[in-house]
């Protein structure tokens, strides 16, 4: 499958957006899944391989994080390359001629289960449960609100808000960084860190909420 192509089948499934007019960073980034999951596809690579991968990479979070500030430093490194797996499943799936409807519920499934897992291991280093609760339970709905009103008749995603699911892994890569770096100071800041982490966490998913509340009531009044 040519660059061209790819653009083409990528477009369809990502509401009409033509990643070949998008910013260089966006373009480059989609470029490069696509030159990847050509490689993974040549090499017999499925779709659900790649998913189930990433999916023990997030779930590998939690355990680093019992390590102590090197751990969290582990941790940032297996979310970034959990991200990595979330934009090759899909490029593997379009290159290789396997996009199915099955496949994109367990991707989302798996998504979800892995964000849960990022957020379990800031609990584990020390953030309240009730804040994690709630930036994961803003995140959930996000992606809930936009679900159903697709099935509802919203022709296309609706809006990329602030809340979309890179910003979910920009936070957390951030958050654990910085507070295995905090506790080269002093030993008492990663849960702190880490607690100003999931507090912008959950700001940025009720922005995107209310970015999404207004698109939705545009595309469906």
């Amino acid at each position: 499958m040519t660059w061209d192509e790819y653009a083409e089948a990528w477009s369809g499934l990502h509401g009409g957006f033509d990643p070949r007019t998008a910013s260089p960073v966006v373009r480059g980034w989609i470029r490069g899944a696509y030159r990847i999951g050509s490689w993974l596809g040549r090499h017999g690579a499925t779709p659900l391989t790649v998913t189930v991968a990433g999916l023990l990479l997030c779930l590998a979070v939690p355990l680093a994080a019992l390590a102590g500030p090197p751990g969290l430093a582990l941790g940032a490194l297996l979310v970034l390359l959990a991200s990595v797996a979330d934009g090759l499943d899909g490029a593997v799936a379009v290159i290789t001629g396997k996009i199915t409807k099955t496949g994109f519920v367990y991707d989302s499934v798996a998504d979800r289960l892995g964000e849960a897992a990022w957020l379990t291991a800031f609990w584990l280093a020390g953030v309240p449960g009730w804040l994690v609760v709630l930036a994961g339970a803003a995140a959930w709905l996000h992606e809930y609100v936009r679900s159903r009103a697709t099935v509802a008749g919203m022709p296309d995603i609706g809006v990329v808000t602030v809340g979309e699911r890179p910003t979910r892994v920009s936070v957390t890569v951030t958050a654990l960084l910085v507070a295995a770096a905090a506790a080269l100071v002093d030993t008492a800041w990663p849960p702190v860190v880490l607690a100003v982490g999931a507090a912008v966490w959950l700001l940025l998913q009720l922005a995107g909420l209310s970015q999404l509340a207004a698109a939705v009531r545009r595309a469906l009044r």
